[in-house]
């Protein structure tokens, strides 16, 4: 064993010291969560090269390195309003490199997906759809300080006193809370919905909690660790005593959107009476939010930010199928760039020369590139992406095959990748799970899915080439009778 052996499961680096190989493959079990659930970063080197299998990556190298200059210009943040266009056939990773942006920025900046047909909608207009995705792309880091009481419960006394709307029964007055934390224990004096607050968190003696000390919120943290040994077999979590003083500020970070205070500030909350609940109810739907409300937002926001409260997140919006938006839309796209708040929007078609929607009233509409009008498509980087080639393709498969747990022999692998040359990658990734079910109902999940199986599937199922020749030779067949 030795150095060779460890040497080898390290990335390795050029004489230049920047890393060029990817990381050894986690041990952990991958399970499959979506279409695109082993796209973990756009897989790229130090140098901003691609590697070739890095990060559920494969291939598209000239577009992911493309990308990830795009990313340095992102996180410098000197790219807002300047839209990026994927371009390329169906099929080609336009959503997955649009994900592995979003994985390379991190949960904490905001990603946006939607289809270019969501803004069509009988209840709200096109533009406040784009509107909100717009706002929902932009993040708002809030730093707020708090001050909480913290510490070990030691009392948790509630006193009564006579209800003083009737005679019969008693109503909590106010409830009395010890706490105790390494320097020192305090007994406070708390308003009786502070006490249901506790009742809701099950608070008992010997738990740590904190109280906040403006608005009587209780959290409970967990079980002191004093009371570990009390029992042999618990499913609590045990913390440790709180230190410093029971009374003391939290600097809390919270994280939202801009859509997220126009929704909080457009919603009215109407009264209490059966008439408000009532309506409230049967209104449902969703909610306009107007101009002169997003501005009374944006100027509170603007202070925060001056005074230092809060810091703007620009986050990313990806359009997929941006042809199917009409004038209307990228009009408004146009105007919402030029905004000083504004994400990083991320467009993709799999369109060529095609007619701009909502321009063809008259019969014939205006013919563009992608669908997209000419203005904008001269704000927009483009970057094309390519058809995999077979040896790719083998890649992919065998990717997905690790990330879904099929047992498959390198015969079927390369039986597929042959059809995925000739049909397309989607269609040979969904046959996957039917060849694995298919060899289990046969074999009993002792053998792995082999060329038998994968031939018995193209029996079953068809590609979309083969259907459109069936199709036209049963429309031969029709003429000819």
């Amino acid at each position: 064993m030795s150095a060779a052996a460890s040497s080898s499961s390290a990335p390795q680096a050029n004489n230049g010291g920047i890393i060029t190989q990817p990381p050894p493959p986690s041990t952990l079990r991958e399970s499959r969560i979506a279409t695109h659930s082993h796209i973990k970063g756009l897989g790229l080197a130090d140098d901003g090269t691609a590697m070739d299998v890095s990060q559920g990556f494969i291939g598209q190298n000239m577009a992911r390195e493309a990308l990830g200059l795009h990313l340095s210009l992102l996180k410098l943040g000197k790219y807002s309003g300047r839209p990026l266009l994927l371009v390329g056939p169906p099929g080609t990773g336009k959503t997955a490199l649009a994900l592995a942006l979003s994985q390379e920025l991190g949960s904490k900046v905001p990603f946006c997906a939607m289809v270019g047909s969501e803004v069509y909608s009988g209840e709200v207009k096109k533009t406040e759809v784009l509107g909100s995705c717009f706002r929902r792309a932009i993040g708002l880091r809030i730093k707020e300080t708090k001050e909480v009481y913290e510490g070990e419960v030691t009392e948790l006394t509630p006193s009564e006193a006579e209800n003083p709307l009737s005679g019969y029964g008693k109503t909590i007055s106010h409830v009395i809370v010890g706490l105790k934390t390494v320097k020192g224990t305090k007994q406070l004096r708390l308003d009786p919905s502070v006490y249901e607050a506790i009742q809701k968190e099950r608070v008992v003696v010997g738990d740590v909690i904190y109280i906040e000390a403006n608005t009587g919120a209780v959290k409970r943290v967990g079980r002191s660790d004093t009371y570990a040994s009390e029992y042999d077999l618990e499913a609590e979590e045990y913390v440790p005593l709180p230190k410093g003083d029971v009374h003391k500020r939290k600097e809390l970070v919270q994280d939202v959107t801009l859509n997220d205070l126009d929704m909080a500030n457009a919603k009215p909350q109407g009264g209490q009476d059966i008439m408000s609940v009532m309506g409230q109810l049967v209104k449902g739907g969703r909610t306009e939010v107007t101009d002169k409300l997003r501005k009374e937002i944006n100027k509170v926001v603007d202070k925060y930010i001056e005074q230092g409260v809060a810091e703007l997140v620009p986050g990313v919006l990806f359009i997929d199928e941006v042809h199917m938006l009409d004038m209307e839309c990228f009009t408004y796209l146009n105007r919402a760039l030029e905004s000083p708040m504004s994400p990083y929007v991320v467009l993709a078609s799999n369109r060529g020369i095609c007619t701009i929607r909502g321009t063809d009233t008259d019969g014939e509409g205006i013919r563009s590139p992608h669908g997209i009008p000419i203005d904008l498509l001269d704000r927009c980087m483009i970057i094309k992406t390519s058809l995999y080639t077979k040896e790719e393709i083998y890649k992919i498969l065998e990717l997905r095959c690790k990330v879904e747990n099929i047992n498959i022999t390198p015969q079927a692998l390369t039986n597929l990748s042959e059809q995925g040359e000739k049909t397309s990658l989607r269609f040979v990734l969904q046959l996957l799970t039917p060849s694995n079910i298919l060899n289990k109902t046969k074999t009993g999940n002792t053998s792995s899915v082999d060329i038998e199986d994968i031939l018995e599937l193209n029996d079953l199922f068809l590609d979309a080439k083969r259907s459109t020749g069936l199709l036209k030779d049963l429309e031969d067949l029709e003429k000819k009778y």
